[in-house]
């Protein structure tokens, strides 16, 4: 199957249950949150939407976009930690309820393609100038992509784009 930025999330959540509970993901980062997640992790912790927030969870930023996603626990000298839900036998507290990009990204044959899904969906913002200039750099630094999340196909009008690109257009 060819995963695209269109690709429905049925589709996209049906490769993401391949995962095989295998804990290396969570040993090395998190996650973000897609709406409708943090209800569902409060409602299992049986705790408030700030209190998750405060105790559980830190800011991830990408494409002039914040997403909330789960504290990593590091080891001093290392850029990287375990997640905060990350139990005893490397099993997620939290599975039935985890972030949507932990519940798809996994180390299938579609990993990296269902996590530039997520980037494309969750992250990119093609109504925010500044997110489309981001992912513009990001492109011309060699970045991946997904097939439909090229400028051109995201801002059709190519006098809009070219005006985003050259700061003609702020926000």
């Amino acid at each position: 199957m060819e995963i695209n930025r269109k690709t429905p999330l049925s589709e996209i959540l049906k490769l993401g249950k391949t995962c095989s509970a295998c804990g290396h993901c969570c040993r090395h980062g998190s996650g973000a949150l897609a709406r409708g997640d943090l209800k569902k992790i409060a409602d299992k912790l049986g705790m408030t939407e700030k209190e998750v927030k405060e105790r559980y969870l830190e800011n991830s930023r990408k494409f002039h976009t914040v997403l909330l996603k789960p504290k990593l626990i590091k080891e001093e000298g290392r850029p990287y930690g375990r997640c905060v839900f990350l139990g005893p036998e490397n099993k997620c507290s939290i599975h039935d309820v985890k972030p949507l990009q932990c519940a798809i990204g996994n180390c299938t044959e579609h990993g990296e393609e269902l996590n530039l899904w997520f980037t494309l969906n969750h992250y990119l913002n093609e109504n925010d100038p500044e997110s489309v200039r981001q992912y513009a750099i990001y492109l011309k630094c060699g970045g991946k992509t997904l097939p439909g999340a090229e400028l051109s196909k995201l801002i059709k009008d190519k006098e809009k784009l070219r005006k985003i690109l050259e700061y003609e257009i702020m926000r």
